[in-house]
């Protein structure tokens, strides 16, 4: 049984580009019209492991099974030096020797467009409805994408007759080669524009700016893009239109900082109503929602209000709205006032108040270590 690496003097970890580079070296050493009729049977051989090895397929086969696996062979063997239509294109980068593959169109796919648009924090909360200006290639009005001037059409090419592509002899190690290449006059396109549009120059598309309208789905952050199929720029030739990708940039609010889909504030609350407790009316994106602030309450503690944060994106509720408590303390006091303070300390007994550290898992740095782990 033929081993095909070792045909090709190759591991059974090679690439397959250490496979073509094996392959076009000893096709050069072994190919009859240099080396004579006695090493047709090793280009062959060597043809034939190439066949097998380069597609990604047939070299699993032999993998496992070897030469019995890939169904009694067929390919370089019997056929003599036929059949080599992707080797030929392997080394020359044209079809070789087989039939046109037709005309390539002359309408192509445009490109993909993206844009930046800023949205306030409201709308990624809510969503929103948004129009942008857009500078791009839309289908030519006035030839609808022919690229002909009106009244006109194409001729075909009569360099390749409508074929797109023209066949040539070119001498290589191989010998002479019939070689099929892309048509120079027409491009490929097997037909020639003789009378242009003159508003498109024969493009078949103009640049305009247009007015597009963009649906901001809720729960949008900066970096999302949102793809609007078939919004992009016209192709040349009139052909379809690429993907619009408009990415979103949020903008900072001046009271909520949000974080996923939480919202976070900060509160100024008085001394005497964190002690007392008291009712306050706060402004949300919703419209105003009033808080129980509970007597006794500290510090940095948080009040959440359920389902006032940003709408999750494609799938139903919102999140939360954090309300982060900032106890004021008067730095200016009248007599009054700093009798009444008095007072209050001496009803506490609070006049020469003991200093004491706080006890493990209490106090500010417990809060703040507490904070940075995310609990």
């Amino acid at each position: 049984m033929n081993d095909y690496y070792e045909i090709l003097g190759v591991s059974r970890q090679a690439s397959g580009e250490e496979i073509k580079k094996a392959y076009r070296k000893l096709a050069r050493k072994l190919h009859p019209d240099v080396a004579g009729p006695e090493a047709a049977d090793g280009f062959k051989d060597v043809t034939r492991a190439y066949e097998v090895l380069s597609n990604p397929e047939k070299r699993q086969l032999y993998d496992m099974g070897g030469e019995s696996a890939l169904g009694g062979g067929g390919g370089a063997g019997a056929a003599g030096f036929g059949g080599f239509q992707d080797i030929f294109e392997t080394f020359f980068g044209a079809a070789a020797g087989g039939a046109p593959r037709g005309p390539v169109p002359r309408g192509r796919r445009g490109q993909d467009a993206l844009v930046r648009l800023d949205i306030e924090l409201s709308e990624a909360v809510f969503g929103a409805t948004r129009e942008l200006q857009v500078d791009t290639a839309v289908v030519c009005p006035t030839c609808h994408g022919s690229c002909c001037r009106p009244g006109t059409s194409p001729r075909t090419c009569e360099v390749c007759h409508g074929r797109g592509s023209v066949q040539r002899v070119t001498r290589s190690f191989l010998g002479q080669v019939m070689a099929t290449t892309a048509c120079s006059a027409c491009q490929g396109h097997g037909t020639v524009i003789p009378d242009p549009c003159q508003d498109c120059s024969g493009e078949g598309r103009v640049r305009t700016r247009q007015t597009i309208r963009v649906e901001v789905p809720a729960g949008v952050d900066s970096g999302t893009r949102i793809r609007m199929t078939g919004q992009g720029e016209v192709g040349p030739g009139g052909g379809p239109a690429g993907d619009l990708y408009v990415e979103i940039r949020e903008k900072a609010h001046p009271l909520f900082v949000r974080r996923g889909d939480d919202l976070h504030c900060t509160l100024a609350l008085p001394m005497t109503a964190a002690a007392l407790g008291t009712v306050t009316t706060l402004d949300t994106l919703d419209g105003p929602r009033e808080i129980d602030i509970e007597p006794g309450t500290q510090p940095e503690q948080v009040y959440t209000l359920r389902d006032l944060g940003v709408g999750h994106l494609h799938r139903g509720g919102r999140g939360d709205l954090h309300v982060h408590v900032d106890v004021q303390v008067p730095t200016r006091l009248d007599e009054r006032q700093r009798e009444l303070l008095a007072e209050l300390a001496a009803l506490r007994g609070e006049e020469q108040p003991e200093s004491r550290l706080a006890a493990s898992g209490t106090g500010v740095f417990s809060k703040l270590r507490d904070k940075l782990a995310g609990r």
